[in-house]
């Protein structure tokens, strides 16, 4: 019985131990992996194993000159038990945060075990210069950034296989506007990841807008079996073009005029807000002249609005007019 598992061992480290085409490795090569992780083998029986491999695992060989056969898996090979190479479970490892929010819950499942293994696998091959990666490297936003609002799982694993199976999606929805839960019939047509919030893009059964409800407020849901309908697919990209989360319309560009300090200057010249921005030197100070087409919309007069002191806008008309209001309500709320 001992000799039956240690040949199971045996054969199980030898597949590991193959490349995928169109890479090769010697037998000579496997023979002496082999001994090297503890297995008493001679030349004669790895061949005759890789021999018994080649069928059921899809092994292919060829014959060198020297008279020495080399080995390699075939790129749709039924199984594959090799180690996970190092590129590839760092590669998993930082993919995953970025992806739980993102990928139908069917497709999270399946992956799993590979974001496991991949863990497991940068823990225990600390020798490998790639294995530290992961601890050294962080994607941090710039400004400030809120944690992650919760979402329901059971309720992620609905929505996510709605939109993936396009079927209608029955859920109770806590509106914000009026502070309690609704049932509604929901036509799934997108899913929107934005910043710490996810949205479920959709039409609600009877209206043919499309609307957005945010994740974390879905309390309940349920995947129908009934098809959703869709005049024609939505274009995520045409939709967030044409307004979106900012605006009821299409963006438009208009040309933000503003005299910035030095240290926005210096931000701007390094990572411009437009292709066509400018930066000319203003007399008699150390301030620039900024001049950039960006979008009409609430999340660049934000940006302005979070520089403070350091801007002074001279247009548009509308951003002047909306920053003499804000400082107006600013003013009166800190002289109560």
């Amino acid at each position: 019985m001992l000799d039956t598992r240690d040949t199971l061992l045996r054969l199980f480290a030898l597949l590991r131990l193959i490349p995928q085409q169109p890479k090769f490795i010697a037998s000579t090569t496997l023979q002496e992996k082999l001994t090297e992780q503890g297995f008493d083998v001679d030349l004669r029986t790895v061949q005759r194993d890789l021999n018994r491999l080649s069928i059921p695992f899809a092994l292919i060989s060829h014959k060198e000159p020297s008279g020495r056969y080399q080995w390699s898996l075939t790129q749709n090979a039924p199984l594959d038990l090799r180690s996970m190479e190092p590129s590839t479970a760092l590669a998993l490892v930082l993919a995953e945060s970025h992806l739980k929010n993102l990928l139908p819950q069917a497709v999270l499942d399946l992956l799993t075990p590979q974001f496991n293994k991949a863990r497991g696998y940068l823990d225990n091959n600390g020798q490998n210069g790639l294995a530290h990666w992961a601890q050294r490297v962080r994607a941090h936003p710039n400004g400030k950034a809120l944690l992650p609002a919760p979402v329901q799982p059971h309720a992620w694993a609905q929505v996510s296989t709605a939109l993936l199976e396009r079927k209608q999606l029955r859920i109770n929805y806590l509106s914000r506007s009026k502070a309690e839960q609704k049932q509604l019939l929901i036509h799934p047509a997108g899913l929107i990841s934005r910043h710490s919030i996810s949205y479920l893009l959709g039409t609600v059964d009877g209206y043919s807008d499309t609307r957005q409800f945010a994740l974390h407020r879905i309390q309940q849901a349920e995947c129908l079996e009934t098809s959703a309908q869709h005049e024609q697919p939505l274009d995520i990209d045409d939709y967030l073009n044409g307004g979106g989360f900012n605006s009821s319309g299409p963006v438009e560009q208009v040309e933000l005029i503003a005299d910035v300090s030095p240290q926005i200057a210096w931000l701007l010249n390094e990572t411009p807000l437009s292709p066509n921005q400018t930066l000319e030197p203003l007399p008699d100070t150390d301030w620039r002249r900024l001049k950039a087409m960006v979008p009409d919309d609430q999340e660049t007069l934000w940006w302005v609005f979070g520089l403070g002191e350091n801007v002074r806008v001279w247009g548009p008309d509308s951003w002047m007019q909306a920053i003499r209001e804000k400082i107006a309500r600013l003013e009166k709320l800190y002289a109560r």
